[in-house]
Parts: C-alpha cells; structure tokens; sequence
C-alpha cells in the first residue's frame, strides 16, 4: 500500500473538504451491529454477562474416585499376603484405637434396654458374655498428694528478713531438739553383749561337783514309782462297744437337752428384761445410740483427716527402712551475705530431688550409706 497523497491545506475551504471521516463511521457501523446484536456489552448488566454452574457432573467424580481406588503395584507387594498364616507364637500387637472401638461396642451392647416384663431373677447365664473381658485391667497409679517440688519458706532464703529467718531458725532448732530428747527418753536398745563376773578357781570346783547329780536322782526316783505302778494288780471289768456307744449317745443327749432348755430360760429372761427397759429408758436408750452414732462418725472423720496429713508430710511405707526427711536448709546468722555471689556453694540439688522422689513414694526409702575411708586412712588407723 502507498502513501497517501498529501493535500492542500493552503486554504480554509481545502481544509474542510480533506478532513478524514473515518472513526465516526466506524462508531455508526458499530452501534447499527450492538443493535441488531442485543446491545452494546459494556453497557449490559454482570447478571445477565456470568452465570455460577451448580449442575454436577457424575461421570467425572466416579472416574476421579475410581482413579483414587486403584492400587499401585508396589502398595500391592508391600500388602500382607491373606493365604499365609502368621506364626503360632508371634503375639498381634492391638492397637488403642481397636481396643476403644471394641469396649464403645460392648457399651452400646449393654446399654439396649431391658424387657421390665421378665423378672430379675439375679442368677447369671454360665454361657452369658457377662464373665468375658477383652484383656488384661489397666493399673491407674493413685496421684499423689505431695507436689513434686515443694517451696521451701521464705527464712530459707539466702537474703531473709529478720523475722522469717529467726522463724525458720526457730524450728530447726526444735526438730534437732525433739530428735535429742527422743534418743535420751526413748528406751534403751538391748546390749550386744553382757559383762559378767570373773569366777574363781574354787568356785568352778563346785560348779563342776554340782553338774548332773540332781537330773541322775530325780532319774532314780522315777523308776522306782514306775515299778511300784507296774507291780500292783489292775482289776476292770470289761466293757463291750455297744456298752461304750449307749453311754455316748446318752451324754450328748443330756447335753443337748440341758442346752436347749438353758438357751429358752437365757430367751425369756431377755425378752423380760428388755420389755421392762422399752418402758422405763428406750428414749435414753435410742439417745445414747444416736450419741455414740455421730461419735463414731467424728472419730472416723478424724482418722481420715490425720490419714491426709500424715501422707502430705511421709509416704506410705514401701521398703525395710523409713523415711528420713531431709533437714531444713537454713543458713546461720554468721553465713548470711545477702548477695548470691557471696553464698557458699553446696550440692544439694541431688539430694534435694531423690528425697522427694522417696517423700511421694516413687522408690523405697534407702539407708543412710556412711563414707567408706580410703587406703591412706586405713594406713594412719593402724
């Protein structure tokens, strides 16, 4: 295509009649087609331009599940194979969520409601599912009432006040008191061994003169009464089984007789008597047992209570020894800084942890192992 051939503009008029007309038709052409078309698209509403599809398409979904269904060769090996049996004595391990599920069906099993028509008679069936358990009963350990770390209080701190370490010093103090005065008034432990007295050569004389006379004549004397016992006659008349059987049966008899006969006299003696008390004290009677009643339920509520504060403060007995708790850890009137830095170190955190892992009754107490001397020592002592 070539150039266009460039006019003259010289003048007005040849201005007005070269102008280009092209773009306003173009616009007639365009709005003559959106008119016979429906109208222009800029001008329309979104309603009526986009539409949300709702309608499903089946075959796809069915083909995207069947997809998703299909086993891949190698999941297949790796699967257990259904035509071989598993070891006799291997044990299935059974997983929580198989035992849940099992023990929610038994559960619904047991919660179908019962015929009231049918009497209760309380007998079981032998054959009945009542007797069988699914596995061996789960042991819940009791949680315990001591905490696992207890705060010590504020005396024992490495800069107290003045009262609350006086305090805390106060009672150490009287623990180690209370343990002297509990060694010096208990009772006396039994000696390992006796002190004597040094026997003198004439008297181990006498002693050994002394020795097996008195056994040997009271010997002696025994036989000669055997003797005597042998030689005299014995005379009895003897007596047939059924002579011996009649007089059983006639003892046990009167015995019998004699206890029923006491036991309907013991009767009407106490139907006497307590229609005579019904009377005169039954209110003071039923008053005295009302008393001992709540008695009873306060010492039992009592007993309980002292339960609770002797487990906070000890536990339960486990092993052979008991438990020793660990002193206070309070520092002197001379030992306190008041500065963490200053504080003189020691290794108690150890310590600290095993005794209340025996306070809350984890593991059983153990003695208190003394410190074996070394061989330089052994060495000075000899």
């Amino acid at each position: 295509m070539g150039k266009k051939s460039k006019t003259s503009r010289k003048g007005k008029k040849a201005w007005r009649a070269n102008i280009s007309t092209e773009d306003i038709h173009d616009f007639f052409e365009k709005s003559t087609k959106d008119a016979l078309s429906g109208g222009s698209l800029t001008s329309a509403p979104t309603e009526s331009l986009f539409f949300i599809d709702k309608s499903q398409d089946l075959s796809v979904k069915k083909k995207i599940e069947k997809k998703r269904e299909k086993v891949l060769r190698v999941d297949s090996m790796l699967k257990k194979n259904p035509f071989v049996e598993a070891v006799p004595s291997s044990k299935q391990k059974s997983s929580k969520k198989k035992k849940k599920e099992a023990l929610n069906a038994k559960d619904v099993v047991q919660d179908v409601p019962k015929d009231e028509t049918v009497p209760d008679s309380g007998m079981v069936p032998i054959w009945g599912d009542e007797g069988q358990h699914s596995g061996k009963a789960r042991q819940v350990s009791k949680q315990s009432i001591i905490p696992a770390v207890e705060v010590e209080p504020p005396g024992c701190s490495y800069n107290p006040t003045f009262d609350s370490h006086q305090d805390s010093l106060a009672q150490a103090v009287a623990e180690e008191m209370q343990k002297a005065y509990k060694i010096e008034l208990g009772p006396q432990p039994v000696p390992l061994t006796v002190m004597g007295e040094v026997v003198d050569e004439d008297d181990k004389y006498f002693i050994e003169a002394d020795d097996g006379n008195d056994d040997q004549m009271d010997e002696e004397n025994l036989s000669e009464d055997d003797k005597a016992t042998e030689k005299r006659p014995l005379k009895t008349k003897r007596v047939t089984r059924v002579e011996l059987n009649k007089r059983a049966r006639r003892k046990e008899q009167q015995k019998k007789e004699a206890e029923t006969k006491k036991a309907v006299e013991f009767s009407k003696d106490i139907d006497k008597y307590i229609s005579a008390l019904s009377l005169l004290y039954l209110p003071d009677i039923l008053q005295e047992i009302a008393k001992e009643d709540e008695e009873k339920q306060k010492r039992h509520l009592r007993k309980a209570i002292a339960k609770q504060e002797r487990l906070k403060s000890c536990p339960p007995r486990l092993g052979k020894y008991k438990f020793q708790p660990a002193p206070p850890q309070v520092l002197l009137s001379e030992e306190l800084t008041g500065s963490l830095r200053k504080l003189k170190g020691c290794a108690t955190l150890a310590r600290d942890r095993f005794k209340s892992l025996e306070k809350r009754g984890l593991i059983p107490p153990s003695a208190k192992s003394g410190r074996i001397p070394c061989l330089k020592e052994l060495q000075l002592l000899d």
